[in-house]
């Protein structure tokens, strides 16, 4: 997703969180949200943020003027009211990525933004299977790793509530809360329950990870990018220096599972690896293009290959097609989501916040990838099951020969390398 100073703008939905981004393309909303009083003039602010800038002109061939007239016919007692009022209109448009987040949906999504969060450091999601909420991992150092909370863990209470048929944005808002304070949380491990007591403090996310690997190709370097974050244009320069300096001959970029995040970052990081070319463009509804370039300052030219699934979503997408069509990489792994459309997120006077799907993005040879994702170079499909188990079950294996799709990464990058070490020679 992407975020502006005065709008957002979006390009999909985490396991647990939602990721926000700032933007330099020049296409978020002017102006900031109008101080209004009563929630009638929430529902007509609504309205007059979609009727100037949503991508359809048609509104989905709705009368978007008869839907005005609609809702502020009639009277609220209250804003929930307005809230279910406000949610009405926008699913006339039939687009889930246009939508409205009261104050504490909003507030959750802004969370990403800085790369901090006030909680106790895990990543949950629901198991595919049993559709229990389960520990993905504690994020190193955090309270929820120190205090013994490990991956696979079921999460059966929070604070003595019930987690059954709960959502994981229901759980991250009784999980998170402010420095200092604390949850219980009631944990089934191996059938036997275990309570733990955390007190949540402030987190710094770094979402990049990366190591230096000998593998059968030789010594190459591996960055698993988990979502473009404030600083992940920052943590990905500082991995490529090390490994540089490392003499690694060749990369393995993970994108797998990374939901976005912010543009303006993917954006950032593409210029990275790539000297010249366009890495990404967008159309609004007047078919106005924004373009973006590399600037020919490039951290290495080294073979590169980049994995990714169908986890991988919006900025993952953006980044994975503008290697593609430069031919600046090689993508291993499976089709990718499919989020080809750019939001803005503005900030309402209440507290609440609305995404507006204003712009569709295109891959560098102009390829709109919305509803079909990325194509890999080399398919490696993973069933189901050993998707939930590499990520669930047996993390430990990941990004490793044990990994069927880094397996397949590395010998793809061991072709490259020779094929480069050959044209240079050539020359």
């Amino acid at each position: 997703m992407v975020i502006t100073k005065s709008g957002l703008v979006l390009g999909a939905t985490a396991v647990t969180l939602t990721t926000i981004a700032f933007t330099s393309l020049g296409i978020h909303s002017q102006g900031q949200a109008l101080f209004k009083e009563s929630p009638k003039e929430l529902v007509d602010e609504v309205w007059q943020i979609i009727q100037r800038q949503y991508v359809d002109g048609t509104f989905n061939q709705v009368d978007w003027q008869g839907v005005r007239k609609k809702y502020l016919n009639k009277s609220y007692s209250n804003r929930q009211e307005a809230y279910k009022s406000i949610r009405e209109m926008l699913k006339l448009l039939d687009d889930p990525y246009t939508r409205f987040m009261d104050p504490e949906e909003f507030k959750n999504m802004q969370v990403d933004t800085s790369g901090e969060l006030t909680g106790i450091g895990i990543q949950i999601g629901l198991d595919e299977k049993t559709k229990k909420l389960t520990v993905i991992s504690p994020i190193e150092d955090t309270p929820a790793f120190k205090a013994g909370v490990l991956a696979k863990d079921i999460i059966t209470k929070i604070n003595g509530k019930s987690t059954e048929g709960m959502d994981t944005n229901q759980a991250v808002s009784l999980i998170r809360g402010e420095a200092g304070t604390k949850v219980k949380l009631t944990i089934l491990r191996s059938g036997q329950p275990k309570e733990f007591e955390i007190t949540r403090a402030k987190i710094e996310i770094h979402p990049v990870k990366f190591s230096q690997q000998n593998t059968p190709i030789g010594n190459i370097g591996y960055i698993r990018l988990n979502q473009f974050s404030a600083n992940a244009g920052k943590e990905m320069q500082a991995a490529i220096k090390d490994l540089e300096k490392k003499q690694v001959s060749g990369y393995i970029l993970d994108l797998r599972g990374n939901p976005g995040g912010l543009l303006f970052s993917s954006v950032e990081i593409a210029r990275m690896w790539m000297n010249k070319g366009t890495i990404v463009s967008t159309k609004d509804r007047k078919g106005e293009p924004e373009r973006e370039i590399a600037n020919g300052k490039a951290l290495t030219d080294k073979p590169l290959v980049v994995i990714v699934d169908k986890g991988s979503a919006s900025a993952s997408e953006i980044l994975s097609g503008a290697f593609q069509d430069n031919k600046r990489a090689v993508i291993v792994g499976s089709q990718t989501f499919g989020k080809g459309l750019v939001q803005s997120v503005r900030p309402l006077d209440d507290g609440s916040g609305l995404a507006v799907t204003i712009a569709k993005y295109f891959t560098p040879n102009g390829r709109d990838i919305n509803k079909h994702g990325i194509d890999p170079d080399v398919k490696v499909d993973l069933t189901d099951q050993q998707r939930q188990d590499l990520w669930l079950r047996e993390r430990d294996k990941l990004g490793t020969m044990k990994d069927l799709q880094f397996a397949k990464a590395v010998e793809v990058l061991g072709k490259e390398i020779a094929s480069q070490g050959t044209t240079r020679a050539e020359k």
